[in-house]
């Protein structure tokens, strides 16, 4: 496995872990309220990562691979509209929350985060180091 690939993973579980420890500690409370700043940043952080060092080496093997060309613009489109309902996320409760609403939104986000992460994990990380090997 590459060492940016391992970095990324390990990114995922701090991304994961920010998350449960966010909902452990409650939105509501200044810990939860600085651990919820800390997953956006991690969150935001990792993004920038693959856009600048992880996805460019793919979308340069896509030029000479159809098949892998699909998988990277499903996986884009599929990125932007979870980067857009994370981020929409954060700012809905970027000055606490709680209650069902709360809740329901945040078991989406999770749910959806964690989904992402698992067919990043199986599918383009493995390309990726296919190609780096």
């Amino acid at each position: 496995m590459s060492i940016l690939v391992e970095e990324l993973k390990q990114e995922h579980i701090t991304i994961i872990e920010t998350l449960k420890k966010t909902k452990e500690l409650g939105f509501s409370s200044e810990e939860g309220q600085n651990t919820f700043r800390a997953a956006k940043k991690i969150f935001l952080s990792h993004l920038e990562k693959e856009d600048a060092k992880f996805y460019p080496v793919l979308y340069k093997a896509a030029e000479k691979d159809r098949n892998l060309k699909e998988n990277l613009d499903i996986f884009a489109n599929d990125m932007d509209k979870i980067s857009k309902k994370v981020l929409d996320f954060f700012d809905k409760y970027s000055t606490g929350g709680s209650g069902i609403e709360f809740a329901k939104d945040f078991g989406t986000l999770y749910a959806t985060v964690t989904q992402r992460i698992r067919r990043e994990e199986t599918i383009i990380y493995k390309k990726y180091d296919a190609l780096n090997n």
